[in-house]
């Protein structure tokens, strides 16, 4: 045990250089590398341990090596789809985590009020966005709906379903397998301001696209 202990420890210290570079730098492919890197180290060393080969260290190398260059590719997917998309107007970018992104579009760009049938003028926007997701296949997309507090909360958990699914479905038709696409609404569970002003209200009435790479 005192070995495997050991063998860990060397793993995670194998990789303390590549963090500290990460610590200076905003480079989303080489964090990720660096975090493949200790999961994969991580994950050799507890696997070859477990089989009982006793050599729990060539494990956490191998793992290692393997888990930065899964890391680093899917570091740089992300990096490439992220610029991508901020190349279109009307939506908002933030990268949430090194393998996921967030697409924030206001449902008065997408919706009339009251309505859940997407409005002419955002559907080039989400052509575009349809066409960057279909380039990167390999990623699932959670289409998120929310509303403000006005009306009922049953009335606005519908609502907020129904826009989602809008969305959902109008990614599918230009190309976006459904296979890919979860649509979800939360209804005014998950406000960004309060309710209590009109700025408020308009922030909470939205649509957020989560575009998440898969393992």
């Amino acid at each position: 045990m005192k070995q495997f202990i050991a063998s860990l420890l060397i793993a995670l210290m194998a990789t303390t250089a590549f963090a500290a570079d990460v610590a200076t730098t905003r480079d989303k492919t080489k964090k990720g590398a660096v975090i493949g890197g200790v999961a994969g180290a991580i994950a050799g060393a507890i696997i070859h341990n477990n089989r009982g080969s006793g050599n729990a260290k060539r494990g956490a190398v191998i793992g290692g090596a393997v888990g930065a260059a899964t890391g680093a590719i899917v570091g740089h997917m992300m990096d490439k789809q992220e610029r991508e998309l901020r190349q279109i107007e009307g939506i908002d970018v933030t990268r949430t985590d090194e393998d996921e992104l967030k697409v924030t579009m206001r449902n008065e760009i997408l919706f009339d009020f009251n309505s859940a049938s997407l409005r002419s003028s955002s559907r080039d926007e989400l052509r575009e966005m349809a066409d960057v997701f279909d380039r990167y296949g390999d990623t699932t997309i959670v289409v998120a709906g929310h509303t403000d507090s006005v009306g009922t909360s049953s009335y606005n958990q519908r609502l907020s379903n129904r826009r989602a699914s809008s969305v959902a479905n109008y990614l599918d038709a230009n190309g976006v397998s459904s296979s890919r696409i979860d649509a979800v609404g939360y209804g005014e569970s998950r406000p960004k301001s309060g309710n209590d002003t009109s700025s408020g209200r308009q922030r909470n009435r939205r649509v957020e696209i989560y575009v998440r790479a898969n393992a």
